[in-house]
């Protein structure tokens, strides 16, 4: 049981329905003078007040492709933590956990206690859905029911599967889309559960169905999350898909260049839920962008940042923040799941191709005393569909860096990744990082209390290519992303952001507290 954390703080103000902190922002402003040599910093702060509701919300999920490797994985691990079932393995007595999950395994740093600092799990610091309480439900374009799905993925131990078929096979995906044009054509033998007729009225179905999940199951909230196939790109056309409203016409005429995930984040938007794209495609058009702009709903994405990707972002940083110059990435893969059965066609590898490519950018241009104006690593990412791996992907990478006069440093890694373990509890963390932010609303002097920004950019950690606000950075970098979260769930508690001066301990003087 995680310890209850009680902030003893006049800035801190706890009732029934909500928590809320004074919190003093602290703000830096930069100006560049004359030919850029010199440069004015000014610090700042803006004093705000952030609430977060109490009251934790009944919450259902809906998992578009419910029958893949990733759906039945996250649904058989809530299931197994659930009933805490235990199996027999080859080594030994195995419980279920969510061990690689950032709410329910990690732990934050909350202060000292004379000598010791002092961590307490992540979801002890603020009121989290707890996983156990969450409803699932999802479409996909196989008819099979979730037992018979979790056989064919072939992920989880066989003994832990005889347990959880009773409870699985109850389990029945809802009929989907499938657009042979924006997938790989070898996934058409599954397509045998599909929703009829127009674009329209496929979209009506969708929005019938998130309705009726949770009308039934007597929810407060639904999530939607996209955690099907790999789509190509789709083409941004003015008229089309640029704006909300063209975007909705497009699809009443029944336009060919409307995706099926672009389809449920609009049903998504429309009856009022948050919508995470966990594929690497561009779901977010600008017309669904700003179609939950207006409808003042969350979204987030693109795709899972589970193994390659988030070793490479942590080993370029280091790399880069440590004064060495990468100068050529090269990532190779193979794996034998139907992802990587999908992404063996070359306009959906693009996609995946284009969100792994990216990682490395903020990074780069973090340092202009390596790089150039324009400048970046060489970087060349392969991926390879080899059936007998199955779910246990094979990620190599070569790193090549520039070291003192006219030195290099090579790092080669090879990482074993099981795909769908790996991303199954970052699915849990979206989910429940999402929920909570719907609850959180911010205002500062003289204002009104507002919620985050549509895009939830908070989010990043949890994925390869992160979606922001018109206008922000795109942040890659690792440990600020996950600063980022730890420090919003401080601020939310009138806490200062984390730091690791400790100069307490360091100075011959007593700071007082």
């Amino acid at each position: 049981m995680a310890p209850k954390v009680v902030v003893n703080s006049p800035k801190l103000k706890y009732t029934e329905q909500y928590i809320e902190a004074e919190y003093e922002y602290q703000t830096t402003k930069v100006d560049t003078l004359g030919d850029g040599d010199t440069m004015t910093v000014t610090p700042g702060s803006t004093s705000l007040v952030i609430r977060t509701e109490s009251k934790v919300p009944k919450l259902g999920v809906m998992l578009v492709g419910w029958g893949g490797n990733n759906g039945t994985t996250i649904t058989a691990a809530l299931l197994a933590n659930k009933l805490k079932l235990s199996w027999e393995t080859k080594d030994g007595l195995q419980n279920a956990n969510w061990y690689g999950s950032l709410t329910q395994a990690s732990t934050v740093w909350l202060g000292t206690s004379g000598d010791k600092e002092i961590y307490v799990p992540m979801n002890s610091l603020l009121p989290m859905v707890d996983p156990d309480s969450i409803e699932v439900d999802g479409w996909d374009i196989s008819n099979l029911n979730m037992a018979d799905a979790m056989s064919r993925a072939k992920v989880l131990d066989i003994n832990l599967q005889k347990q959880l078929v009773p409870h699985m096979e109850k389990f029945k995906p809802r009929r989907s889309i499938y657009y042979p044009d924006f997938i790989a054509a070898n996934q058409e033998s599954r397509a045998n559960n599909l929703i009829p007729g127009s674009k329209q009225e496929q979209l009506n179905c969708i929005r019938k169905d998130i309705s009726e999940f949770k009308s039934t199951r007597n929810l407060s909230k639904v999530i939607i999350l996209w955690t099907a196939n790999t789509e190509r790109f789709s083409s941004v056309i003015p008229g089309v898909n640029d704006t909300a409203e063209n975007l909705l016409e497009a699809i009443a005429s029944n336009h060919s260049e409307i995706s099926p995930s672009t389809m449920f984040a609009v049903a998504a938007s429309l009856e009022g839920c948050t919508y995470i794209n966990g594929s690497p495609q561009n779901t977010f058009v600008p017309g669904a962008v700003d179609l939950a702009l207006k409808n003042k709903t969350f979204i987030a994405g693109d795709d899972f940042k589970s193994g390659q990707t988030k070793l490479k972002s942590v080993l370029v940083e280091f790399l880069v923040s440590a004064g060495i110059k990468p100068v050529s990435i090269a990532s190779y893969n193979h794996l034998g799941n139907n992802d990587g059965f999908n992404l063996s066609a070359p306009q959906q590898f693009r996609s995946k191709e284009i969100s792994k490519s990216n990682v490395v950018d903020d990074i780069v241009e973090s340092n202009k005393i390596l790089y150039q104006e324009g400048e970046r690593p060489d970087h060349c990412i392969v991926i390879k569909y080899l059936p007998y791996v199955g779910d246990s992907k094979r990620a190599m990478d070569e790193y090549v860096s520039e070291i003192m006069l006219g030195g290099h440093n090579t790092i080669i890694v090879h990482n074993t990744c099981e795909d769908s373990l790996l991303a199954s509890p970052i699915i849990l963390d979206l989910v429940v990082l999402a929920e909570f932010c719907e609850r959180v609303s911010v205002k500062s002097q003289g204002g009104d209390f507002e919620r985050f920004d549509s895009v939830l950019s908070l989010l990043s950690y949890l994925c390869k290519a992160p979606l922001v606000p018109r206008g922000a950075p795109v942040i890659n970098a690792l440990f600020k992303q996950r600063a980022a979260i730890e420090n919003v769930l401080r601020a939310c508690l009138a806490l200062p952001p984390v730091n690791h001066m400790l100069l307490e301990h360091r100075l011959p003087v007593e700071i007082k507290k």
